[in-house]
């Protein structure tokens, strides 16, 4: 009897000690995911610059603020992988020349500390590269039609090293009149550079060899349809195939690329059937998968066209879809490839687009900021 008197009392201490059934868990929440990106911009005043974007959807936070007052024209800006370093050009339409700008970045929005500004040796510099390892640096001067190459050094200032001049011109006098190097891009594996001349009707491959004083030399020439003007290409996540953007005929041409040699693949217009009126395709980019590309046209289309890669391994357009704006001269992905995010140099805003990853097909959604001539968008890391 005590035994079991005791198992009772037991078992009833045991019940009193347990749990309630009604205490809640504490469950752990991932924070909102924060995007930034750095905006370029056309200035009309010494109070605007370089801006930095900031956009959380759980949030529904999208805001925009200016880092760096005082930059003349910084139509390019760039970032190195840590997010720390910012490089700028100053593009004044006004006057010969132009300039490279470097920048320290400590924190998120915080204002930009000025490190270095050398000459960009060459008349209205457009475009900016950092090569693979970030030591390098070139920028395209378009109305020079010549492209320079520096060496970032340890104290993150810049070296001048090389100016390489193109020379000739093709069909279009009005355009095509003279050399005019829109783009400079370094291959994935760092072994070359291309240059996209829409002046010449050329894209240039260069070796590059950062042992050397002077790291660029000519490989091969690619000599595009004359008309094409081309503007902007990007590299496959591969490295063996580059997309072409031809400004002027509002195309994108598929390339493969192998050691320095390009061939052409496929050319596809940027146009709705029945289309007329004035082009300017502008920006060409892959998704962060690879699967899918797109590239934004100006003039009277102000469009976002969607490529879709077919089993054949042939692009196929699959969505055209308005750009939400007027001069849609650049736009970019978040790195998840969740959003697109479009910038309009004549409506003045940034326009974010939701992205389907499976089928690749863009929604436009209702965030929409308002910027002083966006022309560049940056992704910096989250």
């Amino acid at each position: 009897m005590k035994q079991s008197a005791f198992l009772i009392a037991l078992l009833i201490l045991s019940w009193a000690c347990s749990p309630s059934k009604t205490t809640e868990s504490t469950e752990m929440t991932e924070p909102a995911m924060t995007y930034s990106f750095l905006v370029g911009t056309y200035t009309d005043s010494a109070s605007q610059g370089i801006n930095e974007l900031t956009f959380s959807p759980a949030e529904n936070k999208l805001e925009i603020k200016l880092i760096a007052s005082g930059v003349q024209n910084p139509s390019f800006v760039v970032a190195n992988s840590k997010g720390n370093l910012v490089f700028s050009l100053e593009e004044d339409m006004s006057k010969t020349g132009g300039n490279v700008m470097v920048f320290n970045r400590s924190e998120p929005g915080q204002p930009l500390a000025p490190i270095d500004t050398v000459p960009s040796y060459g008349d209205h510099p457009c475009y900016l590269a950092l090569s693979p390892t970030e030591d390098f640096l070139t920028v395209a001067n378009y109305t020079g039609g010549s492209l320079s190459i520096f060496r970032v050094t340890s104290e993150n200032k810049l070296d001048y090293l090389q100016t390489i001049q193109h020379e000739g011109k093709s069909i279009n006098e009005a355009r095509q009149e003279k050399p005019h190097v829109h783009s400079t891009v370094f291959s994935p594996d760092g072994k070359y550079l291309l240059a996209a001349d829409l002046g010449t009707d050329k894209i240039y491959v260069y070796s590059f060899d950062p042992s050397q004083e002077k790291p660029l030399t000519l490989a091969t020439e690619y000599a595009v349809t004359p008309g094409d003007g081309p503007r902007h290409l990007v590299f496959s996540p591969e490295g063996n195939e580059i997309l072409v953007v031809q400004e002027m005929t509002a195309t994108l041409e598929i390339m493969s690329f192998d050691k320095g040699v390009i061939t052409p693949k496929q050319r596809l217009s940027l146009l709705s059937d029945g289309f007329t009126g004035a082009v300017g395709a502008a920006e060409v980019r892959f998704s962060p998968d690879g699967k899918f590309s797109y590239v934004s046209n100006r003039g009277d289309a102000n469009t976002i066209s969607v490529f879709g890669r077919k089993a054949t391994g042939e692009f196929e357009r699959i969505q055209q879809i308005s750009s939400g704006g007027i001069m849609p001269r650049n736009f970019n992905m978040t790195a998840d490839g969740e959003y697109l995010l479009a910038v309009h140099q004549a409506s003045n805003d940034v326009v974010i687009f939701k992205r389907d990853i499976e089928s690749g097909k863009l929604t436009q959604t209702d965030w929409k900021v308002s910027v002083n001539k966006p022309v560049y968008l940056f992704p910096l890391p989250n």
